[in-house]
């Protein structure tokens, strides 16, 4: 191979080792690949490794039985722990039972309709979570909407105890965390060829059958990545129990919250944190590895 007169030695041994050169037109050669994602990986370094890294020292700092041995010796934070993951269990659930329906009707229709009920799924991702956490507020309260009307049509005779309860701290984070399940199913569902349950009604399959037997597996990874995401977020929740569950309703996000602007426990709070964090890893893939032998399954991620 002959390189131009001005090439020093060393820039064609670079080139002749494929440094700089790359081995076909759809490879990069090593350097430039290196270049296009050294930024990054300078993000990611500084915006989340550092970060998580200072976290987990910080959790050490005032020695592991002062920070984890508390946690794991005190009931208390086993019991709030607990509470965390049910609700969560419970917002996914409940995301995915009544994220499912809206993403089948926004595949299946066109025109108009599709982008009425779109926008009826893209509004509430514009509007702040706080502000919706206090529309929950206003419907739940004692004199609220929800407690006037029933009283109006005589079914109870005094208002009911809605707000501050795990049930409504379960039904505004699933209004809130709702678009997060019906967009991954909705774009999974959208793919799914329409010959495939064509196909199943020639042969003989009912409607029913058909779509548990050809369109609920073929949209599982939608299903999955739609839970996952929910799951993943119903556990770091903070403004929504916060306002909609009150001083009875303690997550883990806010224990984190009291430990860290109350108390000023930094390093227990770092250790709460990072309990956590590892919980939430362990899930996932534990979650992951178990639905991953359901042959729906087998092309998520």
């Amino acid at each position: 191979m002959s390189f131009p007169v001005s090439f020093s030695a060393a820039q064609r041994q670079a080139l002749s080792v494929g440094w700089l050169r790359p081995h076909s037109a759809r490879h990069y050669a090593i350097v430039p690949s290196l270049l296009l994602v050294a930024p990054l990986l300078a993000i990611l370094a500084i915006g989340f490794l550092y970060p998580l890294t200072k976290l987990i020292t910080l959790s050490f700092s005032g020695g592991p039985s002062a920070t984890y041995g508390r946690f794991f010796t005190d009931p208390l934070y086993a019991s709030v722990l607990g509470d965390t993951v049910g609700i969560a269990v419970a917002v996914t659930l409940s995301c995915v039972v009544a994220a499912y329906p809206v993403a089948l009707v926004m595949a299946r229709l066109k025109g108009r309709l599709a982008l009425v009920i779109a926008a009826c799924v893209f509004i509430p991702l514009w509007t702040s979570v706080l502000i919706r956490s206090y529309g929950w507020i206003v419907l739940l309260q004692r004199r609220g909407i929800v407690n006037s009307l029933l009283m109006s049509m005589n079914l109870t005779e005094e208002p009911l105890k809605l707000l501050y309860t795990q049930g409504a701290v379960v039904l505004a984070m699933t209004h809130v965390l709702l678009p997060f399940a019906i967009l991954p199913i909705f774009s999974t569902l959208r793919l799914l060829p329409d010959d495939y349950v064509r196909a199943a009604r020639n042969l003989g399959a009912g409607p029913i059958r058909a779509f548990l037997y050809v369109t609920l597996p073929l949209s599982l990874p939608g299903v999955f990545a739609g839970a996952t995401m929910c799951f993943v977020l119903a556990l770091g929740f903070y403004i929504t129990p916060a306002l909609v569950g009150g001083p009875g309703s303690m997550l883990m996000a806010n224990l984190i919250g009291q430990q860290t602007t109350v108390l000023l426990d930094w390093p227990f709070a770092a250790a709460l944190s990072t309990v956590l964090l590892v919980m939430t890893i362990v899930f996932i893939v534990v979650f992951r590895k178990t639905l991953s032998r359901s042959k729906g399954f087998s092309g998520v991620y």
